[in-house]
């Protein structure tokens, strides 16, 4: 006979022993130092914006001395300049001493790129201003804008005469450069980006070259092949060429680098749907890369409103407005600008500040309607911000019927 033990019990079982907490509560020691607070990632330390601020204070005493003690210096551009190479190397040797030789690297090539901006912002900033110093007493007058300068004298006060002839020549001119240039510099564009190919390259090379064309080379081609060859009379059709080829490398160039931004995913997929290449061109690359384009039509216009040179050989100046592009010569602000500095008279120097004036503010106006036209369709659809501001506001007059 097997005997078997009874099954233990529940009470028989020992309880196991209780272990140990593993989680521990910090406690407070009011005794320990407070800890060092950490520094946030960028900002410098104290060492760092003593070697900053010590070594421009330094700099400007080192360059009063130079300035104004050792060297016969004087004057605001000289403090500038010598106050800078100071400033540099004052950096530098007080970067060195606790600085490694890449942040003191740093440090003065961040010198040099703040110099550089400020340099361009300051000096965009004078020409402005001095512009608008010189020519702002003409603008007060109406007939500066309504008038032209057929039958005024060079010593006329400024309540007679005006611009209107030359802003009038400025539009067309640039209207027929534009008609010229924006279709031939965009295609130019899609055939180096899509197409490719060997002729492609040859195409690049001769646009990039013909970029740094000066001008009067661009007026002597016009003046050449279409004034002289052709016999046609100096217009505002040729001065509008001679802006065209002016405006044609840079739309060119500009258009090339924005349509290569555009993602080549795009282009795949629109492929991969069907498409062909050439409605994957025009209803994907161009649309995604129009703010581009935009400014690449702002920069040729840039390039061509203020030539002066391509205009003298081929339009030639008139003191009447002449709305005819094809009939005769047809005058513009650039030209009207050189032709009134060149009598040397008080008044039409003033006038050709005024004419500087306007022509700024015409190149402004371009700019913003080409950003207007380049918006994309969502923020040109969105209502303005007065009727946003409107639709916060609880109307009145629903609180006052309730």
């Amino acid at each position: 006979m097997t005997l078997t033990s009874p099954a233990p019990s529940a009470l028989d079982v020992p309880a196991p022993e209780t272990e140990a907490p593993r989680t521990f509560l910090p406690t407070r020691d009011d005794d320990a130092p407070r800890p060092a607070p950490r520094r946030a990632v960028g900002r410098p330390n104290a060492d760092e914006l003593f070697a900053r601020v010590g070594a421009w204070i330094a700099a400007l005493g080192l360059t009063w001395l130079i300035t104004q003690r050792f060297l016969p210096l004087s004057g605001l551009t000289w403090f500038l300049i010598v106050g800078l190479v100071a400033g540099i190397a004052m950096t530098a040797l007080l970067s060195s001493i606790s600085a490694t030789f890449v942040e003191v690297r740093d440090r003065i090539a961040g010198i040099v790129v703040t110099a550089g901006a400020l340099l361009v912002v300051a000096a965009l900033i004078s020409a402005v201003v001095f512009v608008f110093l010189r020519g702002w007493r003409p603008l007060t007058h109406l007939n500066f804008i309504t008038d032209d300068m057929s039958g005024v004298e060079p010593k006329a006060p400024f309540t007679k005469g005006g611009v209107l002839h030359a802003i009038i020549g400025s539009g067309i001119q640039l209207g027929i450069g534009l008609a010229v240039a924006l279709p031939l510099g965009v295609g130019t564009a899609v055939f180096m980006t899509e197409v490719g190919g060997r002729f492609a390259r040859v195409v690049r090379t001769v646009v990039e070259a013909m970029t740094a064309l000066p001008s009067i080379v661009a007026g002597l081609f016009i003046y050449t092949t279409v004034i002289l060859t052709l016999g046609v009379p100096r217009s505002g059709l040729a001065a509008g060429l001679a802006l065209g080829v002016m405006m044609l490398p840079i739309i060119a160039r500009a258009a090339d680098v924005v349509l290569r931004v555009v993602p080549g995913n795009l282009r795949e997929a629109s492929l991969a749907l069907g498409a062909s290449r050439w409605r994957t061109t025009w209803n994907v690359v161009l649309p995604t890369a129009r703010p581009g384009l935009a400014t690449a039509v702002i920069l040729g216009v840039a390039r061509g409103v203020g030539e002066t040179s391509p205009v003298l050989l081929t339009s030639g100046a008139a003191g009447f407005v002449q709305a005819n592009p094809f009939d005769g010569a047809m005058n513009s602000l650039p030209l009207f600008i050189y032709t009134q500095v060149r009598s040397g008279e008080p008044a039409s120097i003033g006038r050709a500040f005024g004419a500087a004036v306007v022509l700024m503010t015409l190149v402004l106006a371009l700019f913003v309607l080409a950003r207007l036209v380049a918006r994309p369709r969502r923020y040109r659809n969105r209502p303005s911000l007065v009727r946003r501001l409107r639709a916060l506001v609880p109307d009145r007059t629903d609180g006052a019927a309730s």
